[in-house]
């Protein structure tokens, strides 16, 4: 079991749990929708990808997002996960990503969509 993200308080008054592919997605989630430069101590942690929602859609664009998401999550994620398949887009005032990927530790394969409002 790993401590939920986000961090709350479960009902028993303990810190909230999770399973591990729980973990592992709230992980892609972080990594996903963080800047880099917004930790300190990690300053190349994240994808940078909020950065892009508002220029023009393009081919060019979508195999940019396409690399920097694999490389990003390959980077930080490579030992948990093996990335099949990402795709980003924005749909209307939120951005969407849609990965498929297994589980190394189980080979469990999963497709999450990960969404964020685009403020």
């Amino acid at each position: 079991m790993s401590i939920d993200f986000p961090y709350r308080i479960a009902a028993d008054g303990r810190t909230a749990t999770t399973n591990d592919a729980d973990h592992v997605r709230d992980m892609i989630e972080m990594l996903l929708f963080t800047h880099p430069g917004e930790r300190v101590m990690r300053p190349d942690f994240g994808t940078g990808l909020l950065q892009y929602i508002h220029a023009p859609n393009s081919p060019e664009l979508a195999a940019t997002l396409q690399v920097t998401l694999q490389a990003s999550l390959t980077r930080w994620l490579g030992d948990l996960i093996d990335i099949r398949e990402a795709s980003a887009e924005s749909v209307n005032s939120e951005v969407r990503v849609t990965l498929s990927y297994i589980l190394r530790s189980t080979g469990e394969e999963r497709r999450e969509t990960f969404t964020r409002p685009v403020l």
